[in-house]
């Protein structure tokens, strides 16, 4: 039986004052509902997101507030994101609220799509706060954080233009 490590919540406030805290931008020659289908469908990260080797939507469709998701990365640790904002081709914000491993003591993540007179833009966000006794590792969490975000962002963006 996975055994669960719950995390605290995390909201507006936390991805603007988080310890680690990075946002990217990407404009894609795409409508925003295909963005938004990119972002929303039931391999979403998994299909395009760099070291993501699972994801599971719980509970049918259609996704709103309250919707959970389960991201599994490189097969080691598995996060169940709850979402707490979901405005239709517009905003998706969640914060999780439980990981398979210890470590992390609050993370959240927020997507803003927008349309652009050639597509769409996406504005990504992510905060992280690592637990204390994770200790030397959160030295390297906010460097790290711009990678992981910018290594999938791009191949998001690779995955929408056809590349």
């Amino acid at each position: 039986m996975t055994h669960w490590y719950p995390l605290e919540p995390a909201d507006d406030d936390f991805l603007r004052t988080a310890p680690a805290v990075t946002t990217k931008v990407i404009e894609v020659g795409v409508p925003v509902e295909t963005l938004w289908e990119a972002l929303a469908a039931d391999d979403a990260v998994v299909s395009w997101g760099p070291g993501v080797t699972k994801v599971q939507w719980l509970g049918g469709r259609p996704f709103g507030v309250g919707t959970i998701r389960e991201v599994t990365v490189g097969g080691a640790v598995t996060v169940r994101e709850k979402f707490y904002r979901w405005d239709e081709n517009q905003r998706m914000t969640f914060a999780v609220a439980e990981s398979t491993k210890p470590g992390i003591r609050r993370f959240a993540e927020d997507y803003v799509v927008e349309a652009t007179p050639t597509g769409s833009r996406l504005t990504w966000t992510v905060a992280v706060e690592v637990a204390k006794l994770a200790g030397p590792s959160a030295v390297i969490v906010k460097p790290g954080l711009s990678l992981a975000v910018g290594s999938m962002i791009s191949a998001l963006e690779k995955k929408l233009e056809g590349r």
